[in-house]
């Protein structure tokens, strides 16, 4: 199978798959892993961390024209849709590093030319077509024609994939930093979303983005930091600053906050066992979202720790996900709902 990661990461990925799932990992390139096709990883584990989408049963596709890479990929499209029926939105997504300049242009000159090769043949089917990628909490298998260049006379196709939901997502002009982009992305992993009147602790919430994106919700929110808020979050009615340390904050007895938020500029084994770890113990919060940076540390190994059955988040939160989302950079986002506290989960509108 291929799969897809930010680019930049393909080698953290490859050894996440090697190391972590035991895949044979054949090549690799900005942004994709090309891994053996007996390779049981998903099935066994789940997507890896790293992995944004994943090609099943790829096959390769090679040309020098335009017109023979759209042929090509038209071809395995009709032979593929004999003996199945179609009558709903089916996903069209094609895609390929923007780290090769100028193949952008290649791409939309290829699905252009498939799209109307498949529009005289099969005409009702290719207007279901959409280019987005299932939305909703992954993984989600889905079934379409999925497009990935790995280079300008070269590129994979399939007609199923396995998507773990990150997504890019809107920017908002009031809020502080980049970084509320992240929490929004976590909304739409973990497919649930704070509500009107829940109750909200983000921990090192200076300047404020993920605070921001709960009030604006009408959640109530408990932003601790000693820093300032800024943008949307600074006089929000319906966040409460304190300018508290992160670690020693404490939640009232008996009243568990609805969700916990934790973006902190710290060690990540630090920021676990003595933070994480006790609100998850204690049933401080019912979900959470917290970031844990491995710009220091081994990526790999950091999951290998996350992942261990003795590990808090199985003990405690079994089902949660560590991911690397679209907006993440050196760091794992980490969602899921503690053991026995949290309410049947709600659809997300992000």
């Amino acid at each position: 199978m291929l799969l897809t990661c930010q680019a930049g990461y393909e080698a953290l990925l490859a050894r996440e798959v090697a190391e972590l799932q035991g895949g044979l990992v054949r090549e690799q390139g900005p942004g994709w892993v090309r891994v053996e096709s007996a390779w049981p990883g998903i099935g066994a584990e789940g997507m890896p961390a790293f992995a944004h989408l994943a090609l099943l049963a790829p096959r390769e596709v090679k040309g020098e024209t335009v017109n023979a890479l759209a042929g090509a990929v038209g071809d395995f499209f009709l032979e593929g849709l004999r003996g199945e029926r179609i009558d709903a939105a089916w996903p069209a997504v094609w895609q390929g590093p923007a780290e090769l300049v100028g193949l952008g242009r290649r791409i939309s000159a290829v699905e252009a030319a498939c799209a109307e090769q498949v529009r005289r043949r099969v005409a009702r089917i290719a207007r279901l077509a959409g280019a987005d990628l299932p939305r909703g909490p992954g993984p989600v298998r889905a079934r379409g024609l999925f497009v990935h260049f790995t280079d300008f006379g070269r590129l994979w196709v399939a007609r199923e994939a396995v998507v773990a939901g990150q997504r890019r997502m809107a920017d908002d002009p009031l809020a502080p930093s980049r970084s509320y982009l992240k929490v929004e992305e976590a909304y739409a992993v973990l497919g649930v979303e704070p509500l009107p009147g829940e109750q909200v602790c983000d921990l090192g919430a200076a300047p404020g983005g993920w605070s921001y994106s709960a009030a604006r919700r009408g959640a109530r929110v408990v932003a601790i930091d000693n820093g300032p808020l800024k943008g949307g979050a600074l006089g929000h009615a319906g966040i409460d600053h304190r300018r508290e340390d992160a670690f020693r904050f404490q939640p009232e007895a008996g009243r568990p906050f609805d969700w916990l938020f934790c973006d902190l500029v710290e060690e990540p084994h630090h920021v676990l066992a003595d933070l994480v770890t006790p609100w998850l113990a204690r049933g401080w919060c019912r979900r959470f979202i917290v970031n844990l940076k491995f710009g220091r540390v081994d990526a790999v190994r950091l999951l290998r720790e996350l992942r261990a059955p003795e590990a808090p988040l199985a003990r405690y939160a079994p089902g949660a996900r560590v991911l690397h989302l679209f907006h993440d950079r050196e760091e794992f986002t980490v969602v899921g709902a503690v053991a026995g506290l949290a309410p049947a989960p709600a659809a997300a509108s992000a």
